[in-house]
């Protein structure tokens, strides 16, 4: 596949993360507060699918990571937002067993290709450690919001997971910079400063409400 496709691909994800966090980011300074809309988690959903499959035309083992780990939270999300069940029955199980058909396809010859993400000339083995353990701190925040959620009944995003968020988009941006990733770069520095900002919002409605 051309590579113009394959980033074509990884951008379009990556504007749907800016836009979910954008989205969000307008909703919080109308309201002086950080808060969630069901955007944000649909928004998500579509950007994960597409941005795991851009890890994969790329051979990028650590982007696959990232988002298998926080597909089924974004779902979750939607879920306590009561927002799942107004999908029809048949979207809800193609996108609950669109992970399934991906390692299906993922097969070659019956055997996971795994020479080909862990032994990737272009990410030597530091980098590619890097890049995973960059993709996990990134992923504990949905970890952390999922358990912090599961506690209050209801879908929120606590100090923690903006936090957790800042520091690894950090880290991926580290990652980017040395893997020479456009979509990762340009993601993560919007990202990182709306993070920032949602952290500035949560320390003033703290302070306000004393």
């Amino acid at each position: 596949m051309s590579h113009w496709i394959i980033y074509s691909i990884g951008f379009f994800a990556q504007i749907l993360f800016s836009s979910r966090l954008i989205i969000q980011w307008v909703y919080s300074e109308k309201e002086g507060r950080v808060i969630t809309p069901t955007i944000f988690w649909t928004l998500s959903l579509i950007a994960s699918f597409l941005l795991f499959v851009y890890g994969y035309l790329r051979d990028d083992f650590a982007i696959m990571l990232g988002q298998g780990l926080t597909y089924f939270i974004y779902i979750r999300n939607l879920q306590l937002q009561d927002k799942w069940e107004q999908i029809p029955k048949w979207l809800q199980w193609f996108i609950l067993l669109m992970p399934s058909f991906i390692v299906i396809y993922y097969f070659n010859n019956n055997a996971i290709d795994v020479e080909k993400l862990f032994k990737n000339d272009a990410i030597p083995l530091w980098l590619l450690i890097l890049g995973i353990v960059s993709q996990v701190v990134f992923t504990l925040r949905f970890v952390y919001q999922w358990l912090y959620s599961e506690k209050q009944k209801e879908s929120s995003l606590p100090m923690g997971f903006w936090s957790l968020s800042l520091i690894g988009s950090i880290l991926i941006l580290t990652y980017a910079v040395f893997r020479k990733d456009p979509v990762l770069f340009v993601g993560h520095i919007l990202g990182a400063t709306i993070y920032v900002r949602n952290l500035v919002l949560i320390y003033r409605y703290a302070k306000a409400t004393r």
